[in-house]
């Protein structure tokens, strides 16, 4: 019979910080930057455009170099809402909408999400001062760009760094060319192995960290719910110990948490930001899954002075968001408010937990003997492993193809692509129930033809 685990218990939705102590005063964060990011500075025209959006109307600006909004050719905008409603941008609103904005994001939606995570996590860092990391915020298009931009924030060529194994592929093809070495920390069906990362830091010395020539890791990467592919999610007692484990040899964690809405059983999972008690949590948030993917619109919390380097580069890049994408989240979420924001989040988890358990049917009703998986306690992935196939890799890029089903070979998510992997994860986001069921059908009668 295939591998079956339960969830497991998880802590309330809106979660106090647990008790860990500070491992020390103040961070160093200068001894985890980049030399590309320490010498990133304000630009001077950035800062002049800022100021003037914060300046009443009878300041006399000749310094911002911003196209005049008269120019634009759109003047008004009603967008409908499937609940009845409607977003309205009137003249003046669609100027600002088209308009350059602030690199960290406009005001209200920037102090909207702060108030959110303060009620879902309660950071500890939201009472520190900037300067020893209190915590920040700034909006990013998609939780993709927050990423990579933290990865050319905190990794040197030749850098060692900590990942789950398997991980998310675009997370790999950020990482790779900047010439790190990844050390793969090995997990299952509740995320990272704690006492797996101890094996892999026992390596180093605790004394050894921010010595100069220290090759200790400085950086974790982990996706803590659902995580792309395995659909793993991580215990609570879990992130204590890689937490404790960070605090004794100092690195950062970088939460990559996509899924954090998608978790299936209540109350919700706490997160490392809840954990945090000396400023060394980096969490990469994103709508793509509850509101739109199209939108592109995510969220970085964590320590002031490594949040402020991010914006900085968000500055000398995109120099902000879409001012409409934010303008248009940032009216929803002020009008449904944080109560209509969790109804809406319940009706989707409702709407995937559905589709998860009719991939769990279908994969009960084909694949029992053939394969073996867990149920996702979050987000859109089932993770099988067939049974007598050492490598999918052929088996799904060719003959799953030639039977009209696609899935994708567990290789993807390995840093080493042409490692051999038996697994394949099969996504039961977007395809009906009844299309599930004959694609597991289908990947049935290719199975039996492999062994």
């Amino acid at each position: 019979m295939p591998a079956r685990v339960p969830p497991t218990s998880q802590c309330p939705r809106v979660c106090s910080s647990v008790k860990l102590v500070s491992a020390q005063g103040a961070m160093n964060y200068s001894r985890f930057l980049t030399a590309v990011s320490a010498a990133r500075k304000a630009s001077p025209i950035r800062v002049l455009t800022e100021l003037q959006m914060r300046s009443p109307p009878s300041l006399i600006s000749l310094a911002g170099g911003v196209p005049n909004p008269n120019t634009f050719p759109f003047s008004s905008a009603s967008i409908a809402l499937k609940n009845g409603g409607s977003i309205e941008f009137d003249e003046a609103a669609m100027k600002r909408a088209l308009q350059y904005s602030a690199s960290a994001g406009i005001p209200e939606l920037i102090s909207w999400m702060k108030e959110l995570q303060m009620s879902l996590h309660n950071p500890p860092t939201a009472s520190k001062s900037p300067e020893c990391g209190g915590m920040e915020l700034c909006v990013t298009t998609g939780s993709q760009q927050g990423l990579c931009k933290l990865f050319e924030m905190l990794i040197n060529p030749g850098d060692n760094v900590l990942l789950d194994a398997p991980t998310y592929s675009g997370t790999i093809s950020a990482i790779k060319p900047l010439g790190c070495n990844v050390i793969n920390v090995p997990s299952d069906q509740h995320g990272m192995i704690p006492q797996a990362l101890r094996d892999i830091l026992s390596r180093w010395s605790p004394q050894d960290a921010g010595k100069p020539g220290s090759t200790m890791p400085r950086l974790l990467y982990t996706i803590p719910n659902g995580g792309n592919p395995t659909g793993a999610s991580m215990t609570e007692d879990r992130k204590r110990a890689v937490y404790e484990l960070a605090q004794e040899y100092d690195f950062l964690i970088i939460e990559d948490d996509p899924y954090y809405f998608l978790q299936f059983e209540k109350p919700w999972a706490p997160s490392f930001l809840s954990m945090d008690v000396d400023g060394r949590i980096l969490r990469t948030d994103s709508f793509s899954k509850i509101l739109s993917s199209g939108l592109r619109l995510g969220f970085l919390t964590g320590p002031k002075p490594l949040v402020d380097r991010v914006i900085l580069h968000i500055q000398s890049s995109t120099m902000h968001t879409s001012t409409f994408t934010q303008l248009l989240v940032s009216k929803l979420l002020h009008g449904w408010g944080q109560e209509g924001f969790l109804r809406h989040v319940d009706s989707v988890v409702e709407f995937y937990r559905t589709q998860r358990d009719a991939a769990l049917g279908s994969a009960d009703r084909w694949l029992k003997d053939l394969a073996d998986w867990h149920p996702p306690a979050a987000g859109m992935f089932l993770w099988l492993r067939l049974r007598g196939v050492s490598d999918t890799h052929e088996l799904i890029t060719k003959k799953a193809l030639e039977k009209e089903v696609l899935l994708v070979p567990g290789g993807a998510f390995n840093i080493d692509s042409s490692q051999p992997s038996p697994h394949v994860r099969a996504s039961f986001s977007l395809s009906s129930p009844e299309r599930m069921d004959e694609a597991f059908r289908r990947l049935s009668e290719l199975i039996k033809e492999a062994q």
